[in-house]
């Protein structure tokens, strides 16, 4: 597979910084973001590299030269004029005539790109984004999609938004040469001009059904400020961002909803009744910092109860994860059990009145969630205010922290008074591992 590179940026809002190279040859602890990109590419396999170079692009070129020295054969394509984010494009449509991977040239990254691969070959798709939550998806573009990964709607930075799913565009996207191919009459790559990938290649797939989202907690980092520069600096130096990649072992730290991470108020039907309890962001926050996964696991029996639909409990989940991404925080998953075992409830949804293997206190979420991201359950917390919560914490093997301010004892490890209090004692102080 060939992986294009568009290193052209100028970096204006990055400027400060160093102002004599491109974007991507911003240097890290010694070596430029692009070398950073290079390395992981090599490390899985992926040795063909197209590099698309514009302003200073010779400095790119001097530093790499055709890749020999970092073990992949890269290639250049030279933009004259500046072609946006897609334009030059037009000058490989001959050349990639299979699935590719596309990357912007300011990013860290660290995936386990053959799933990524995988997962946009099950879909069929003619593209693939890869999303995830980041700290700031106030000013980012969220993808919106529906259970399948299939994109429903794209809110740019200046689209109006209420309560939105913290899903972001990454910069990273696996195409297939359809791409290139005329779409009802009109042929995108047919000219060389300056083309916008998001709004003018990506954002039309959405009509046909051709356009999924590829959702992942692993590590990816824009250099759009000084301050994300800074921050990246301080994960590369840690271990983080390698740490991130799915094909490691990952920890997690599972939260119950109602009663832990906002105010408890019964069966909560109504989206303006859903309030974070003091300290949760900043605990959810500090968790994310420390490279943990946040991984959300709540009993829904109003779902079977037919007290709340589906699209009732994703704006209620749409709502924590926007007041959490305002402050800075988000969640990687959340995985909910819709079902209630009894009857007899008017209303009720009869397909949603099981015994299932996914209600809380059985472990059935937090080992789905494992699967799913390759969760040591040995290293991870499950905390929640309930005795169901840490009977299925400890049945799925983790260590488990009861919310409570009274001296009730299910078997729990720890009891705290909140999230922040368990962050500040035994997550920050190391006593978690």
């Amino acid at each position: 597979m060939k992986t294009v590179i568009m290193a052209g940026g100028k970096g204006t809002r990055i400027a400060s910084l160093n102002s004599e190279v491109p974007k991507p040859m911003i240097p890290i602890m010694g070596k430029p973001i692009l070398e950073y990109e290079i390395e992981t590419l090599k490390r899985q396999g992926f040795v063909e590299i197209i590099l698309v170079v514009g302003y200073l692009g010779h400095i790119v070129s001097d530093y790499f030269g055709d890749g020999t020295k970092y073990g992949v054969s890269i290639e250049y394509v030279y933009e004259e004029e500046p072609l946006g984010t897609a334009g030059a494009l037009y000058l490989l449509k001959d050349v990639l005539i299979d699935d590719f991977l596309l990357l912007n040239g300011d990013i860290i990254f660290d995936i386990d790109i053959k799933r990524f691969y995988l997962y946009h070959k099950m879909r069929g798709g003619m593209a693939t984004l890869f999303t995830h939550p980041n700290n700031h998806p106030y000013d980012s573009g969220i993808i919106v999609a529906d259970k399948k990964g299939k994109v429903q709607n794209w809110l740019h930075k200046e689209d109006e938004r209420i309560w939105y799913r913290n899903r972001v565009n990454a910069g990273i996207h696996m195409l297939s040469p359809q791409i290139f191919q005329n779409r009802d009459g009109n042929m995108l790559f047919h000219e060389l001009k300056k083309i916008d990938l998001d709004r003018e290649v990506l954002k039309p797939l959405i009509q046909t059904g051709q356009l999924y989202v590829y959702d992942s907690p692993e590590y990816v980092k824009d250099m759009g400020t000084p301050e994300r520069f800074y921050e990246v600096v301080e994960d590369i130096r840690c271990g983080k961002v390698r740490a991130k990649n799915l094909i490691n072992k990952q920890k997690a730290i599972f939260l119950d909803r109602d009663g832990t991470i906002n105010r408890y108020v019964g069966f909560l039907r109504k989206t303006e009744k859903f309030e974070l309890l003091p300290g949760v962001t900043e605990a959810i926050r500090r968790i994310n910092n420390l490279g943990y996964l946040v991984i959300v696991v709540t009993n829904q029996p109003v779902l079977a109860r037919g007290e709340v639909t589906w699209e009732k409990l994703e704006e209620i989940h749409c709502k924590m994860e926007t007041l959490l991404g305002k402050e800075g925080a988000y969640v990687d998953a959340i995985y909910f059990c819709p079902h209630h075992p009894d009857k007899g409830y008017e209303g009720e949804v009869e397909e949603l009145k099981i015994d299932c293997d996914c209600r809380k206190p059985k472990p059935g979420m937090l080992l789905t969630a494992s699967r799913d991201f390759n969760i040591d359950l040995s290293q991870s917390w499950m905390i929640g205010d309930g005795e169901n919560d840490i009977k299925a914490g400890r049945d799925a093997g983790c260590k488990t922290v009861l919310i409570s301010a009274e001296n009730k004892m299910y078997g729990q490890d720890l009891t705290m008074q909140n999230i922040l209090e368990f962050v500040t004692k035994i997550l920050k102080s190391g006593e978690a591992t």
